[in-house]
């Protein structure tokens, strides 16, 4: 069954309201939805008929796309999934959409000869490893990092369209160190990936402040339509990450002069994969290197430092040193303050 474009927004502008569980969705809510998501992507200003909507629906619910959504209607009137996990961005890809993916693949393989497309090398090997391993019986022939349990990938997309189209979100958030979740509106401004995570960086609209919330620990949002969103004029955010390992920060610290040590055993590791863009060698001998990064001191920092555990030393700053000297005697604690080998 071909599928063109306008049809693949509809279904999943469906898919995503179906899956917001904040509010409940009349098929004039659909309607709506489905009408502006058109009007922001393609510039369709005739909206999209009553007819359209429900033979979107009689669509998802069957077996022609694969998709068998599990699509309901309660109190006779408002749609939902009787499924809370259920997407259709998780259905099977037919072989139809797999020989299209090739030849777009195959394109972008042209493409990545261009140093302007040097970052995507690794999506396209990844977008290859997928459709090869979908159409051959076989083992993986390259493996990337990746975290299966990971929660809240699928606020990425729905998130991004809020970032891009510039609205303002109501969020549920429960911090790892909160007792409940807490509601807040905010204006979404960049997201950043760290180490498999996700992260949001938004400014609360009571707090004003600038804040930045794992995608895993957000249980639910929604976009306020009517909630003016408010635009960051004073941050470049192409760069509020450039002086720092990690995502923690606040937006008035400032990088400082962090000073290590690294043995010899562990100097190569550090030389051919560096901690951060601003290393330099500041002395080097038959014990080991002396480097020099500026960053913000902060957690992830911190964990960096950890992962060395005796290998490496922190010459500079002070509280940093103190900091870091008195997390490995509270680790040595755990041990009987015996750390040494049998």
């Amino acid at each position: 069954m071909s599928i063109n474009k306008l049809a693949l927004i509809r279904y999943k502008t469906i898919d995503d309201c179906l899956r917001n569980r904040y509010r409940k969705w009349s098929l004039d809510d659909l309607i709506e939805k489905v009408a502006d998501v058109l009007y922001e992507l393609e510039g369709i200003t005739t909206g999209v008929s009553k007819r359209t909507i429900q033979m979107d629906i009689q669509v998802m619910r069957s077996d022609k796309l694969g998709y068998n959504a599990p699509i309901v209607v309660t109190d006779r009137k408002f749609y939902a999934y009787s499924e809370p996990d259920y997407s259709i961005t998780n259905a099977p890809v037919n072989k139809a959409d797999v020989e299209k993916m090739k030849e777009i693949v195959g394109v972008l393989k042209q493409f990545n000869e261009f140093s302007y497309f040097d970052e995507m090398s690794d999506m396209i090997a990844r977008l290859e490893n997928n459709l090869y391993r979908t159409t051959h019986q076989g083992r993986n022939y390259i493996q990337f990092e990746n975290n299966r349990l990971l929660k809240g990938l699928e606020h990425i997309n729905p998130i991004y369209q809020a970032i891009l189209n510039k609205r303002s979100l109501l969020i549920e958030y429960k911090s790892f160190k909160a007792l409940a979740s807490q509601q807040l509106i905010c204006y979404p401004y960049l997201m950043k990936e760290y180490r498999n995570r996700w992260f949001l960086i938004a400014r609360a609209k009571k707090k004003k402040m600038l804040f930045t919330l794992a995608l895993d620990r957000i249980i639910e949002f929604q976009e306020l339509v009517k909630e003016p969103f408010v635009e960051e004029e004073k941050i470049d955010f192409d760069h509020y990450f450039d002086d720092l390992i990690g995502v923690t920060k606040t937006e008035n610290e400032k990088a400082q002069r962090v000073v290590l040590f690294i043995d010899k055993h562990n100097a190569p590791y550090v030389l051919t994969k560096p901690l951060h863009h601003s290393q330099k060698v500041v002395k080097e001998d038959e014990n080991g290197i002396i480097i020099q990064i500026n960053v913000v001191v902060n957690f992830e920092l911190e964990r960096e430092i950890l992962g060395f555990g005796e290998c490496m030393k922190v010459l500079g700053p002070r509280m940093l040193a103190m900091k870091v000297s008195r997390r490995l005697s509270n680790a040595a604690g755990l041990y009987g303050g015996k750390l040494t080998g049998s």
